[in-house]
């Protein structure tokens, strides 16, 4: 089997979850890393154990023999760098937000499918085994007409007025923050999961911390020490901390989605019921393994993640057995599985089971349906 070179741009948070993920794939090497130069940038680099680290990553796009790139750089930066990876003729996994803007995404779409180029947004979550699972039973009508969905997603890591990232300046992460960081996740999963589509869309933002306090020097340069009200700036925030959006769907059913950063106690949990008119179904991230059906008429059951269990669509996602866990970190390199696949045929395949640039530009236009009917206080139809 042909061996396969990869690069990684951006080495925050995701960019190690890339190539841990990339690593258990067969015949595939990372063979580089670009990231701007930092006080401890190298020393991260040589403890991930990768061969070449550049600080301009037009000098990673320019090697012969890189066959794929993925994008782990700030939001503001995705568009362009995943522009310059087609040109350059890679095929490319980014992060989400695919871009800034729509038509950002657009144009990355259109440039990916005239370059005939493999390419995915990381919309992990749809690789827990039990959602693909769950997928399956709608397909199979063993849910009945769907009725409504509701769920969240909600975090705590915003929030003190002293919690501050980069995510929370528009001008890197966007006009929106929960709903396009989050939120992107939640509306994804449940169109892929549901087969539905979000038409109309009524939403409802706050911003809880308006000024927040940003540290003037970088977090580890206080490592052990109390920070003292000198050592903060006062930054106004002009992105949402909480949101709750109404849907409506194209068969005419209702769906609500509450995002909030600002939740204490919630470290990551996307949650949703989806009511039919069969049985329900509920899924919760932070308990992955296991899925909940309510029933009107008999006991309600708990299915547990084991491949004796689900349909064989959702078997190929599953690589422990029944009682051992799979998580976060097993959902990517399921993901880059199936890319690579496409990949090693050297074009993507007609019908891809990854999600793809089109899903992201179709986030993208959600998130800017949400925010107009944010602005005008209206039910906003999706176009």
């Amino acid at each position: 089997m042909k061996e396969l070179n990869v690069g990684i741009i951006g080495l925050g948070f995701i960019g190690p979850v890339h190539l841990q993920a990339l690593r258990k794939i067969p015949h595939l090497n990372v063979v580089a890393i670009a990231d701007k130069a930092g006080s401890s940038i190298k020393e991260k680099v040589e403890a991930l154990g990768v061969e070449k680290w550049y600080e301009n990553y037009e000098d990673l796009l320019a090697r012969k023999d890189v066959d794929a790139v993925h994008i782990c750089s700030p939001n503001h930066l995705h568009a362009e760098m995943a522009k310059k990876a087609l040109l350059a003729g890679k095929h490319v996994v980014c992060e989400k937000p695919l871009a800034v803007s729509s038509a950002q995404a657009k144009e990355l779409v259109e440039l990916a499918t005239q370059k005939n180029l493999v390419n995915a947004v990381h919309f992990n979550i749809r690789y827990y085994p039990l959602i693909r699972h769950l997928r399956t039973m709608v397909q199979k009508g063993d849910i009945g007409r769907i009725f409504s969905i509701q769920g969240s997603y909600l975090q705590d890591w915003l929030f003190y007025e002293t919690d501050y990232n980069w995510r929370l300046e528009s001008k890197l992460s966007g006009e929106s923050r929960a709903v396009a960081d989050i939120g992107s996740h939640w509306m994804d999963l449940i169109e892929y999961v549901s087969g539905l589509k979000i038409k109309q869309v009524f939403a409802d933002f706050a911003t809880i911390h308006p000024i927040r306090k940003k540290p003037l020097k970088p977090v580890e340069t206080f490592a052990g020490k109390m920070l003292k009200p000198e050592d903060y700036s006062d930054v106004p925030i002009d992105t949402e901390d909480y949101a709750t959006i109404l849907f409506r769907f194209e068969n005419g059913e209702r769906g609500v989605l509450t995002v909030s950063q600002v939740s204490a106690g919630r470290k990551n949990r996307l949650y949703f019921e989806l009511d039919g008119s069969r049985q329900s179904a509920v899924w919760d991230s932070e308990v992955p393994n296991q899925m909940w059906f309510g029933h009107r008429d008999g006991p309600n059951e708990i299915i547990m993640k084991d491949p004796s269990l689900v349909y064989p669509e959702s078997r190929k996602l599953i690589t422990l057995p029944g009682g051992h866990q799979e998580g976060f970190n097993d959902t990517p390199f399921q993901l880059f599985s199936e890319f690579y696949e496409d990949v090693r045929n050297g074009k993507p395949s007609e019908k891809p089971s990854y999600p793809t640039f089109k899903d992201g530009l179709r986030e993208l236009v959600l998130c800017e349906h949400i925010l107009k009917s944010n602005r005008s206080g209206s039910w906003v139809t999706v176009e």
